[in-house]
């Protein structure tokens, strides 16, 4: 079957409409060849049109009466006809010289409203340096999987005040990545450390730590104080006044807060105060925005924290839209037991970057789809949607898992055989499956201890320079070669992709480190320098840098 399709459009033209086409014209472009043409005669032709009560957002998959082989993708409105477009792209095939469209049929709505994502853009990792180019079509990628909000922050504690040229760099990345999702239909979210401040902030009015600090945080109990926050917070929001934003969160840790007499305990108490004053301003100056109330590590160092939000939102307050509930380990039983402060609709923060792996992403793909379904077994029927945290692209089946649970609850290896067959082949679904059963097992690296026998390590090393994982070098290499079996059936545009690199790049780690004990190798410090080369981490800070 030639590489070709003729892409109909029955919508009128308007944004979403628009680049829904232009991304099922580019993405089959790229895996099958040049050879796709709007009109003409044609293999297959897909039709794309919106017709409103499949359910908001929801689109439908459906065969074409009038064009023999032909396919309908209708959206219910614009996302949903990208989202639409994302589902038939994955489940279609996609080789060079061929294209066969895909043959699933039905509707799809989504039960959850919120499903983003978070970019952490800082230590120089992925979303800090990569060219901005490649973050904005990754923000288009994550669109096709039904993402609908992206967050961002802008870390004030880097810059000396908002003029900082520093800061008007980081403001315009960050508001070319945010155009970039409005224009997939993704919600640009954005928020901060209820009382954060910039790095010469006023000596006297700085909070002493709650916890882990920068040291320049404000404390919103002196009223000058209160007042500073507020007038940075002013400042930031008109920043980003040519922004469409749709939430904005207020977050107590891990940095940031006050152990003042006036504000403990902090997350019942001058968070709320904080959070207030800001959220006011926030609805002044960005009337549509919901507001997002943080309570991650609640309860960590105070118990009161979770009770006194209860008891503080016995009469619900007017500023809060939405209570976020998440923390470094388990999801807080708290809520799960009592329910949520105020009854508001509860998203989570699911952290997907950085458990059992140092640094994070440092060894390649990270993926886990039993550690994601267990969380989603438990939390998941009390969540109008979340905000998964990202320091990278080398989780990105873990953003696919969270956006299909957000979606409509779908098992996480399903979408694990769905991701495979979509973006490498429906013919190493089911190996890369196994192969990613394998890897998350293996995942929690341990440092090699070499103090009691170093047995033939060179001389000048004293300590083990790299983790292990937990299978034994045998299992690790079968893992491996089971996936280099795999790619020997698949295109080089695949092959050559960041996607199978990072997976490859992980197996074939684990299978050289575990056999030499963590010395490092030939191919181990291959691997790291590709690795480098796909986060763009020439610059990186340690947390996220492959460990070459």
């Amino acid at each position: 079957m030639p590489a070709t399709v003729e892409i109909h459009c029955e919508a009128a033209s308007e944004p979403l409409v628009d680049k829904a086409v232009q991304l099922l014209r580019t993405r089959i472009a790229e895996r099958c060849g040049d050879g796709v043409i709007m009109p003409g005669n044609s293999a297959a032709r897909v039709t794309l049109a919106l017709v409103p009560g499949i359910g908001i957002e929801g689109f439908r998959i459906e065969s074409d009466a009038s064009s023999p082989g032909g396919v309908r993708i209708v959206g219910n409105d614009g996302r949903g006809l990208i989202y639409g477009v994302g589902k038939f792209l994955r489940t279609s095939r996609l080789e060079p010289g061929r294209f066969v469209p895909s043959d699933w049929r039905g509707a799809s709505v989504p039960k959850r409203p919120v499903r983003g994502i978070y970019f952490a853009t800082h230590f120089h990792n992925f979303y800090h340096d990569a060219p901005i180019g490649k973050v904005q079509r990754y923000v288009e990628d994550l669109a096709l999987w039904g993402c609908n909000a992206l967050q961002v922050w802008f870390d004030m504690h880097h810059f000396r005040g908002i003029n900082d040229p520093a800061a008007q760099a980081m403001i315009a990345r960050l508001k070319a990545i945010l155009r970039t999702a409005n224009g997939v239909g993704i919600d640009a979210s954005l928020g901060g450390l209820a009382n954060e401040a910039y790095a010469d902030s006023p000596s006297h009015l700085r909070a002493p730590p709650a916890r882990w600090s920068y040291h320049v945080e404000i404390c919103p109990s002196l009223p000058e104080g209160l007042e500073q926050i507020v007038q940075w917070r002013r400042e930031m929001l008109e920043a980003f006044a040519d922004i469409a934003v749709k939430y904005f969160w207020l977050w107590p840790y891990d940095q940031g807060g006050c152990a003042c007499a006036k504000c403990r305990p902090w997350g019942s108490n001058g968070y709320l105060r904080n959070g207030e004053a800001v959220a006011r301003i926030v609805r002044k100056m960005l009337p549509k925005a919901k507001v997002v109330l943080s309570t991650w590590c609640f309860g960590y160092w105070d118990a009161d924290e979770w009770p006194g939000l209860a008891k503080a939102f016995e009469v619900r307050p007017d500023w809060v839209d939405f209570i976020m509930a998440d923390s470094h380990s388990e999801f807080p039983k708290w809520p799960l037991e009592h329910g949520v402060p105020g009854g508001f609709p509860m998203l989570n923060f699911p952290e997907i970057s950085m458990f059992n792996n140092g640094p994070w992403g440092g060894y390649g793909a990270v993926p886990a789809p039993d550690r994601f379904q267990k969380i989603w077994d438990t939390v998941g029927s009390r969540l109008a949607g979340g905000f998964p945290y990202s320091e990278g692209i080398y989780e990105d089946m873990n953003k696919a898992i969270n956006l299909q649970h957000y979606w409509g609850d779908r098992p996480a290896l399903e979408t694990i055989r769905e991701y495979a067959a979509g973006e490498f082949s429906p013919d190493v679904a089911d190996e890369v499956v196994e192969v990613v059963r394998r890897l998350e097992a293996s995942q929690h690296h341990a440092l090699t201890d070499i103090t009691k026998d170093r047995g033939n390590w060179p001389a000048k090393l004293t300590a083990p320079l790299y983790h292990l994982p937990k299978a034994e070098p045998a299992a690790s290499r079968e893992t491996a070669d089971r996936l280099l079996a795999a790619e020997r059936r698949l295109p080089a545009v695949v092959v050559n992709g960041w996607r199978w690199r990072v997976l490859r790049c992980r197996a074939l780690l684990d299978a050289e480190l575990s056999a030499s004990a963590g010395v490092p190798t030939e191919v181990s410090e291959a691997c790291f320098n590709e690795l480098s080369r796909i986060y763009h981490a020439a610059d990186a800070e340690g947390a996220v840098k492959p460990p070459s």
